[in-house]
């Protein structure tokens, strides 16, 4: 008789444990279901997340700023090279000429001495270094042959001196193009958070800029504090007249500016000249560090890697191209972490 083996039941624990299991599951999907609304972000918290990325975004754009016034004065160096370099050339083109019409007299003679033949065949330099018959030139060429040779390492130093910038232009090109890049990531990534927000909220983040960025035409009260110079208000008072102007990441003038941009065109209406970036602002004039001691015109810098700029206006307001999305406008300087003024 054959036998059948009877299949095995699950247990009551082990039924217990797996109907446990999968109850578990359920909920969990249930409530990550029911949780996945509460991650989308709220407006104040978008809002935070834009302003740090927009101050990143100021941070690369004045590296990208500090690039391209490199690359600019990188260009100007090389041409200026460059015209020596042409310069010079002709220069020892006309003196391997006048020695070329000597030996061309002597050979017309029947004398071409053998130091004019040794110079019209090798290089003048390798000659003079081993020459052994110096007694048999003239005073006259030996002075030709010392020019030659002076102007030959001039025009060597200065190819290899430009040489040297061409690479360092590249490399300054190269550096340019990233942190362009870097700027422009980060704007996209801030409007990508903000298309993320609701008509409301949008509408509500647009009237909280509108009355924060104040139209020229708008009353502030600026006190009655003092100039700091007569350049310095006027470089304030052309800072005033484009009040209202758009902030573009790059731009210095005249119809839209960075925070940069707009102290270094500014004072350039002055008829004063500051370097480009906000870093390199920062050492051009006399640093005040009270804010009890600023005037009016100083510049004030912000945050500690000094990546922000503007016009101290008195009363505790500042001038300034605040970031992308806003316009030149006047704030309070406590809106901004304060590191110190400078008096230009």
């Amino acid at each position: 008789m054959a036998f059948h083996r009877r299949p095995k039941q699950p247990s009551r624990t082990r039924v217990t444990v797996l109907t446990t299991a999968a109850a578990a599951a359920v909920a969990f999907s249930a409530n990550a279901a029911n949780a996945a609304p509460s991650e989308q972000p709220s407006k104040d918290e978008v809002k935070a997340k834009v302003d740090k990325l927009y101050e990143e975004a100021e941070q690369a754009t004045e590296k990208y700023n500090g690039a391209r016034e490199k690359q600019e004065k990188l260009q100007k160096e090389i041409s200026t090279i460059q015209d020596n370099v042409a310069r010079g050339q002709e220069e020892l083109n006309e003196l391997r000429d006048d020695m070329g019409l000597a030996a061309a007299a002597q050979y017309r003679t029947g004398s071409v001495d053998e130091s004019v033949q040794l110079f019209l065949s090798s290089d003048p330099d390798d000659y003079l270094d081993r020459a052994t018959t110096a007694d048999q030139l003239s005073a006259q060429q030996v002075e030709q042959l010392n020019r030659i040779q002076d102007k030959q390492r001039e025009l060597a130093q200065d190819r290899a001196e430009a040489s040297d910038k061409l690479k360092d232009l590249a490399a300054t090109r190269t550096e340019l193009g990233s942190k362009k890049k870097e700027v422009q990531g980060k704007l996209a990534e801030a409007q990508k958070l903000l298309n993320s927000l609701t008509a409301a909220e949008k509408a509500a983040l647009a009237a909280e800029d509108a009355r924060a960025s104040r139209s020229a035409s708008e009353r502030v009260d600026l006190g009655n504090t003092g100039a700091a110079s007569g350049r310095a208000m006027a470089a304030f008072q052309a800072a005033q007249s484009v009040l209202g102007s758009p902030y573009v990441y790059g731009a210095s003038g005249p119809s839209s500016f960075d925070c940069s941009g707009l102290t270094s065109w500014a004072f350039a209406q002055a008829g004063v000249s500051i370097p480009r970036t906000s870093q390199a602002q920062a050492s051009a004039g006399t640093r005040i560090y009270s804010q009890s001691d600023l005037k009016v015109g100083d510049l004030v810098l912000f945050y500690g890697d000094l990546h922000h700029v503007g016009f101290y206006a008195g009363n505790g307001q500042v001038l300034h191209a605040p970031r992308t999305g806003t316009v030149v406008r006047y704030e309070s300087i406590n809106n901004m972490p304060f590191q110190f003024g400078v008096r230009i």
